[in-house]
């Protein structure tokens, strides 16, 4: 059969009118005439940020003991299914600790400095770029910049700095921030439809059609369908399900809502259910990296200075104010609680890349994930200590199930450029860096 006889290329897309469709990994983008289950193609690496804003309640963050012999603390309980691809960083210090600022602003560039004014905007090339620089060649979007909050790359909003170092991790040059993109639909057709345009005829064109961007890829997939295997047939069945699924969902959030997109008043409206807008988001995310549309994803589950409260989770205060909790006991545990909720919520989707095959391996076999805060003690803007976790199997290239701790407070860009060495994207420097992070040689672990 076809099948057989011919190998399907990895970055194979199906092109239909005003859509793209790209495919899943596939036992025919295999090497042609190999034994099926002994050839098996080299694995992509990727890259993710997931950023939790307004630091961390570090008496429930930190784990007990050290190296292999660590307790999960109260926050990291929920990713103890993920505790063998885990590593639990401690020590670290911030490259620029401004307030909020330089929290979110030197998290993935290492920066020493930012701006001293609110429209003097200066950091350096954040790690998401130069990664994105290095794959945009093997992937049709270089990167994705996300984030559950409007953006606001304008005005001031921590101390007297521009708003574009609390809004966005991601700069593709010292003076060029760039905007998070909040609004599904927007995420939904730039990976899936060519123009990627958010212009608002263009969007109500797209909701007057009333449409499937798979129905004008369908003859063409059809037609694939039956040069494929069984098991790959199966997997295309799934994955382009998944991708009707998460378009009637961006839908259906539509219909609830006014055309128009929330104003900046309203930055937590698309849609109006935080759960329901940060599934669509992660969702996004993982047909993304499943596809190999893209390798590199930023994303913020919350802005520094959120004030989005949690009341679902027992916690009716907005998040900003309760990080500044005076050490209180009592305020310090309810802060917990929403650091311990944003675990719950990474923990789902780690076992949804967990159970996605991809290659010899799972996705998140294959993926390098830097989840933390730019701040930890919130109540002082600490930089120094900060709640770091590197999740994955980064393709074999990192050891997880260690807590490692480190006593001459290393800068956040030497991990930075650590990271960069484990994407095999080697640089010299990253902001202010002074050398790379052992994440191997530490005495003991």
């Amino acid at each position: 059969m076809a099948f057989l006889t011919k190998s399907l290329p990895r970055r194979t897309v199906l092109r239909g009118f005003g859509a793209t469709m790209a495919l899943p990994f596939l036992e025919a983008m295999l090497p042609a005439f190999s034994w099926r289950g002994l050839a098996v193609a080299k694995p992509v690496q990727r890259f993710l940020t997931f950023y939790v804003p307004n630091g961390m309640a570090m008496e429930y963050w930190l784990p007990k003991g050290e190296g292999k012999d660590f307790e999960l603390s109260p926050i990291l309980e929920p990713l103890a299914p993920y505790r063998d691809q885990m590593l639990v960083l401690s020590g670290i210090k911030s490259s620029w600790n401004y307030i909020h600022a330089g929290a979110s602003g030197s998290f993935l560039t290492g920066t020493v400095r930012g701006g001293r004014t609110e429209t003097e905007i200066i950091a350096d090339v954040s790690i998401d770029q130069l990664l994105a620089r290095h794959f945009s060649r093997e992937t049709q979007i270089a990167s994705l910049e996300l984030a559950m909050d409007a953006p606001a790359n304008a005005g001031a909003c921590t101390g007297i700095l521009s708003c574009a170092y609390t809004h966005t991790l991601s700069w593709r040059s010292p003076t060029q921030p760039l905007p998070m993109e909040y609004n599904p639909r927007a995420v939904f057709e730039r990976l899936f439809g060519d123009s990627g345009s958010t212009e608002r005829g263009a969007r109500e064109a797209r909701m007057r059609q009333h449409k499937s961007i798979l129905d004008s890829v369908t003859e063409k997939l059809s037609y694939l369908k039956r040069e494929l295997g069984p098991q790959d047939q199966s997997k295309v069945n799934q994955y382009t399900e998944a991708v009707r699924d998460v378009e009637r969902r961006i839908q259906r959030a539509e219909e609830q809502r006014d055309v128009e997109l929330p104003t900046m008043e309203q930055p937590q409206g698309v849609p109006p259910v935080f759960e329901d807008h940060l599934a669509l988001m992660l969702d996004l995310q993982f047909l993304a990296f499943q596809s190999d549309l893209t390798r590199v994803i930023s994303f913020m589950i919350g802005k520094e200075q959120s004030a989005r409260p949690y009341p679902q989770i027992g916690v009716p205060e907005a998040h900003h104010p309760l990080s500044h909790h005076n050490n209180v006991p009592e305020l310090i545990a309810r802060m917990s609680k929403i650091n311990r909720y944003h675990t719950e919520l990474f923990s789902k989707y780690l076992a949804k890349l967990h159970a996605t095959p991809d290659g010899d391996g799972s996705l998140l076999d294959h993926m390098t994930i830097l989840y933390g805060s730019g701040i930890s003690n919130s109540n002082a803007h600490s930089g120094d200590n900060l709640p770091i976790l590197l999740v994955g199997g980064g393709t074999g290239r990192l050891k997880g199930g260690r807590y490692l701790k480190y006593s001459d407070k290393p800068s956040m860009a030497n991990l930075l450029v650590t990271l960069m060495d484990k994407m095999d994207v080697p640089v010299e420097r990253i902001g202010g860096s002074t050398g790379k992070l052992p994440l191997e040689t530490l005495s003991g672990v």
